[in-house]
């Protein structure tokens, strides 16, 4: 968030799944910005079966709604156990296999979580995610290339230098593949 600090509210924040948590996604809520970030799926118990997006938690209730219609309080540390409720449902076998029944862990941000999967989900930024994310990827995929995961001196100054160089060299590459020409002056031929 301190690369924002000052910022406007109203940007609209892309970003991959490493700063999708739920803290993440609420201090860029508070600030009035908008969020484009590629959320964690949630993983299932069962391969194929209910995740937690599937269960209904009402927070002004304290309350979990399971698929089956099953509801159990959250507990003071956010963890709703439906126990003995799972025993003989009918949807056990898309839910659980442990044996004292399905338990859920919830965190404070919880509702920011299921908000950024259900819009990832329905597609509200995806166009703009897809279409500017890629080309961060590849700038680092460039960077990283020909063997250059790992710093080559040693000293901060050297390998600064080093990276700026890299940098550079490999920002010159893009603009003359983009079409930069001199015959004169500097530009690029496809604008």
């Amino acid at each position: 968030m301190e690369l924002l600090e000052g910022e406007e509210p109203g940007l609209q924040v892309l970003a991959d799944g490493a700063y999708g948590s739920g803290e993440t996604l609420a201090a860029l809520g508070d600030a009035g910005h908008h969020r484009a970030i590629k959320p964690h799926p949630t993983p299932s118990a069962i391969p194929g079966g209910f995740q937690r997006d599937d269960f209904v938690v009402d927070e002004a209730a304290g309350t979990v709604t399971c698929p089956a219609g099953h509801v159990v309080t959250i507990s003071a540390r956010r963890h709703a156990t439906f126990g003995a409720r799972c025993t003989n449902c009918p949807l056990r076998t898309s839910c659980t296999n442990a044996k004292d029944g399905r338990t859920l862990h919830f965190t404070v941000h919880d509702a920011e979580l299921v908000e950024s999967r259900r819009a990832w989900r329905d597609g509200d930024f995806i166009s703009d995610y897809r279409k500017y994310r890629p080309m961060v990827e590849r700038s680092i995929a460039w960077l990283v290339s020909d063997h250059s995961r790992r710093v080559r001196f040693r000293g901060v100054e050297k390998n600064q230098m080093g990276l700026t160089t890299r940098v550079a060299a490999i920002n010159l590459r893009r603009l003359i593949n983009l079409g930069l020409v001199h015959d004169g002056a500097w530009r690029l031929t496809t604008i």
